[in-house]
């Protein structure tokens, strides 16, 4: 992991804000690509919020990178490049939270301040017993101001390090290496046989299930699309048209839709292709969706939709559930 003994205070906040709710697998060739594009906070600052979200593409979780861009601007133009280097000024930056600020504080500047990943929620939940939820805030609370009374104040990176890749390689959640632990003794999980059993976590909310159909209209080598707006998921994206409903809806039914909204209207048309379902899994909504593809022999006119080229489209940022189905 590049970021791994990092003191540059950018490559440590971008690390962090690409791996906010995604595997280190999964944002390690994100946050590569985005290194080398925007090598400092000020070439981020300065590139076109468009890019950006390309390059975020099918990372998820878009504020992330609203967030990300605001806070280049802030840090590039208002603090002339130069990170906070206190607690309270890193929490000031949009998108940093307690566990960033503590990141950015103990691994760039030396703060004494307690790293408390999922690592440690779950090192520090087994070894001492703690059987608060850890998804609750009275659970994150106690696990932070015991992660602090327990921080190495002169050495604060290494020890913050050491209990996350203690976390990651020893205490791991499943089959965690318990022969080898050293905490043997002292863990209230092995002398209790516990370690399935902690952390804690307060019961899941219900995924919202929600059913999205994309009408891809093709006309002339050009596609109708628009940004997406308002305050919903992916804000800021690309989309063809949309329709959304409260209940599934099949082939037959798209396909009439169709021909009462082209055909009706005295558009001839033509049905390229529709895709099969395609389900995407957010955190608190489950996505079905369907792609319609329509060639049109005339221009059609849908409120807040422009006509682009397609080699225009490639270069704009679409959610995942759609450039799945085009194969980007």
């Amino acid at each position: 992991m590049p970021w791994k003994g990092e003191k540059d205070p950018y490559k440590i906040w971008l690390s962090e804000i690409i791996l906010q709710q995604t595997r280190v697998e999964q944002g390690l060739g994100y946050y590569n690509r985005f290194i080398t594009q925007f090598p400092t906070v000020h070439k981020l600052s300065q590139s076109n919020e468009n890019q950006v979200f390309k390059l975020w593409e099918g990372l998820g979780y878009y504020t992330r990178c609203k967030n990300l861009i605001a806070t280049a601007k802030k840090v590039s133009i208002e603090l002339k490049g130069m990170f906070p280097a206190s607690k309270e000024g890193l929490l000031s930056l949009k998108g940093v939270g307690p566990y960033t600020a503590a990141a950015i504080g103990s691994f760039a500047f030396g703060l004494p301040l307690a790293v408390v990943d999922g690592n440690v929620h779950r090192v520090l939940s087994r070894i001492f017993g703690i059987k608060d939820p850890i998804d609750v805030p009275i659970g994150k609370k106690k696990l932070e101001i015991l992660a602090q009374e327990l921080l190495d104040i002169k050495n604060p990176a290494t020890y913050n390090q050491a209990i996350m890749d203690f976390g990651a390689v020893i205490c791991k959640p499943k089959q965690p290496e318990c022969i080898t632990c050293p905490f043997q003794k002292k863990c209230f999980a092995f002398k209790h046989q516990a370690q399935t059993k902690l952390p804690i976590k307060s019961k899941k909310i219900k995924a919202k299930q929600r059913f999205i159909y994309y009408l891809m209209l093709d006309h002339n080598g050009k596609q109708l699309v628009r940004k997406r707006i308002g305050d919903d998921i992916w804000k800021g994206l690309f989309e063809f048209v949309l329709m959304e409903k409260d209940e599934p809806q099949d082939i037959k039914y798209l396909k009439y839709l169709s021909n009462w909204g082209l055909k009706a209207n005295g558009i001839d048309y033509q049905v390229i292709d529709c895709s099969e379902e395609i389900v995407h899994q957010l955190t608190h909504q489950k996505i079905t969706c369907r792609i319609l593809h329509i060639k049109v022999k005339q221009s059609v006119k849908v409120e807040g939709y422009e006509w682009k080229t397609k080699n225009a489209i490639q270069q704009f940022p679409f959610p995942r559930i759609i450039t799945r189905y085009l194969g980007w």
